[in-house]
């Protein structure tokens, strides 16, 4: 992932345009392309400051609110597949995929067989 540009340039770039030198020309001045200089001109007027936005982080667990419902039906059903679980997950309003159901059982250690010996 590419590194935001130093807020010291960004304040240069945003003071050379603003006291008339076109974007373009202070682009090719400070190094940058021209639509990062758009971009850092537009950040400026929305805002009223160049600093970049926030980058990255963590996506919040969509299934975790409803780990009590998985749980108990991995307990009162044998048959159980991802499928089904995922199916019945979007029959309650929970659009996810089956890597999603996937992911989030492996996570929380939670696991099922469909074998005979199962009660």
């Amino acid at each position: 992932m590419v590194r935001p540009l130093s807020n010291d340039l960004r304040e240069r770039v945003v003071a050379a345009v603003l006291s008339g030198e076109s974007r373009r020309s202070a682009a090719e001045r400070f190094g940058i392309s021209v639509s990062a200089a758009v971009k850092l001109l537009q950040r400026h007027r929305a805002t009223g400051s160049v600093s970049p936005g926030k980058m990255g982080g963590h996506r919040k667990r969509v299934l975790e609110p409803h780990r009590a419902f998985i749980v108990e039906r991995i307990n009162q059903t044998s048959e159980l597949t991802l499928h089904r679980l995922k199916d019945e997950l979007a029959a309650r309003g929970v659009t996810v995929s089956h890597n999603a159901v996937w992911m989030f059982l492996r996570r929380e250690g939670l696991s099922f067989k469909k074998n005979i010996v199962r009660p």
